[in-house]
């Protein structure tokens, strides 16, 4: 019989003998597989395990300006970083994307190479079903590799080793098409849902928006809004009125989750715990390292829709106040229980309130008590509760990849760029908006509306309504590539306080906490501290640096040394 090689442990699978990946376990043999619904479903549990679709772009949130760690740029199990200007192809990010993608298209490929083996055995509406799914996984797949790498290697086939070792790229120009009809492949024939499990598998809707995404990473405005627009009108998606409950382990099925995958104790799929214990306050026995950035707070408009250098509510020393309440979601407010403590990360703070215990004590969440609290002063907050601190820290929030939100506002803003721009655009936008304010989209008065503007005033708009709609989801960096800001966006530095010496006598004793002065807002929405730091009220963290050549990575090197029809990106 002729050995098949699946795309496996290393991105193309080339690699030695012992540890090729030939048959996986969950699937069966391939000559005797998928003859009836049981084995196409088992074979079709492996579209669904985690790692292919959350590693590494999880932590992606780290390689923007959303976030600071310490003095340095940080990925974990990462030799560099994605922001020190040094990518290369043996770097774990790089790798290992391509890596995960490849193992998955590989799975796909084997369902939809064998799949004709059900025939007779079932109803074609079953093995559309499975197809379906084989379809939408290489779908997405291929969509990241193009994102990151631009031109791929493509594949639909399993691939003998000599072959898999003759591959070359194939222009991104030809492959966009092929994603498309993979994805329409899944959209004819995935259902709406599948009653109460429709969060776990792939949906029409689920299809029609990660569709909508694709196109409009591309630029592909015209198709993007026609596909968000088909999601929106299949009328089973909404948004869920608390938007601070959405992100919580609580929540497991509401109608705004278009694409997730669950997480859960029972199965021992659960949050990365470096995550967790990074994610929750020292005083509630977490490290606290893992920070929302200065960048990110001052993006959040005031509540009367204007950015905080122009609205006469901002307050410096009390940045949360009078701000999108998706800030105060997001980031701690100082001086609010969070997880069972008092934030404080005043210098001055010593002793914090336990509402525990109802008694004060040590206030770890203060650089002045333990150097290593948050370098910048904040916390995340979206999603962390005390349930964190619950069942040995083991965590099991949805893996969300694409909730309704986003949808509408793919749909705006691929209607914007293509200046089609009318009062669906303006409600798609306020329909986020309002949610934010705990609003109907009606109530006018009680949020600062999106109004009919030029093309260049409602792109910004869109552009500062992602921000602060998915900060901590692991889209601003894409975000940003896709928009050409990266250059400018991810070349500077993470500002962060002072050592807390220096910040009591230059900063709080002279009644300047939290900000010495107001950090001005470019025409981007980008957030700039030099004043600040040139004054004496903050100093530098981590310089980020991402050079132009990094708005496409570098093909990993491995399968360049394996593979010689593999050429570079340009820089590297």
């Amino acid at each position: 019989m002729k050995v098949k090689i699946f795309l496996a442990a290393l991105s193309l699978g080339l690699v030695s003998c012992e540890s090729m990946d030939l048959v996986p376990k969950s699937q069966g043999n391939t000559a005797s597989w998928y003859t009836n619904e049981t084995e196409l479903s088992l074979a079709s549990n492996e579209f669904y395990i985690l790692g292919y679709w959350q590693e590494p772009l999880s932590s992606s949130e780290q390689w923007s300006d959303n976030t600071t760690y310490r003095l340095q740029n940080r990925n974990p199990g990462s030799g560099g970083t994605v922001l020190d200007g040094t990518l290369n192809g043996q770097q774990y990010e790089v790798y290992h994307l391509w890596e995960q993608s490849y193992k998955l298209i590989a799975r796909a490929n084997t369902m939809l190479e064998n799949i004709h083996k059900a025939e007779g055995h079932v109803t074609q509406s079953v093995i559309n079903r499975y197809a379906g799914e084989a379809y939408f996984a290489r779908a997405c797949k291929y969509a990241d590799l193009i994102f990151f790498y631009g031109d791929v290697p493509y594949l639909e086939n399993t691939e003998t080793i000599t072959e898999a070792e003759q591959q070359g790229r194939r222009p991104k120009a030809e492959l966009i098409p092929l994603v498309y009809a993979d994805f329409d492949k899944a959209i004819e024939w995935l259902p709406v849902s599948y009653g109460k499990s429709e969060t776990i598998h792939f949906t029409k809707g689920a299809a029609m928006a990660m569709k909508a995404r694709f196109a409009l990473y591309m630029g592909d405005y015209e198709k993007a809004a026609k596909e968000a627009k088909a999601c929106m009108d299949l009328g089973i998606y909404s948004l869920e009125p608390d938007y601070a409950k959405l992100f919580k382990q609580s929540t497991k099925v509401n109608p705004e989750k278009v694409f997730v995958l669950p997480r859960s104790i029972e199965n021992d799929v659960v949050l990365d715990s470096w995550i967790v214990k990074n994610g929750l306050p020292r005083n509630a026995g977490g490290y606290g390292s893992y920070n929302p950035s200065w960048d990110l707070l001052a993006s959040y408009l005031c509540t009367d829709g204007l950015p905080i250098d122009e609205s006469p509510l901002f307050d410096p020393h009390n940045p949360f106040k009078n701000r999108d309440p998706r800030c105060c979601m997001t980031i701690v407010p100082f001086n609010t229980e969070h997880c069972g403590f008092e934030y404080d990360p005043s210098p001055a703070a010593t002793t914090i309130m336990n509402y525990t215990t109802g008694k004060t004590q040590s206030n770890q969440d203060t650089r002045k008590v333990n150097q290593y609290a948050s370098y910048n002063g904040l916390l995340w907050k979206k999603g962390i509760d005390a349930s964190w601190m619950e069942n040995g820290m083991k965590v099991e929030s949805d893996y969300i990849i694409m909730r309704y939100a986003d949808v509408l506002l793919i749909y705006a803003e691929a209607m914007i760029e293509q200046n089609q721009i009318d009062d669906s655009v303006l409600k798609a936008i306020n329909l986020v908006r309002a949610r934010a304010y705990g609003v109907d989209v009606s109530a006018t008065s009680a949020y600062p509306t999106v109004q009919m503007g030029s093309q260049e005033e409602l792109r910004k708009a869109v552009r500062i309504e992602r921000r602060m709609e998915f900060a901590m989801e692991n889209q601003r960096l894409q975000d940003l590539m896709r928009w050409k800001l990266a250059s400018k966006a991810l070349n500077g530095y993470n500002y962060i306080m002072l050592q807390p010496n220096d910040l009591l006598s230059n900063v709080v004793e002279k009644g300047l906490w939290f900000w010495g002065m107001t950090p001005q807002i470019d025409e981007d929405g980008l957030a700039d501290f030099s004043h600040l730091f040139n004054a004496g009220y903050c100093t530098t963290g981590a310089q980020r640096i991402f050079p132009d050549r990094e708005y496409l990575w570098p093909i990993p090197t491995h399968d360049m040394e394996l593979c010689p029809n593999l050429t570079n990106n340009p820089g590297y």
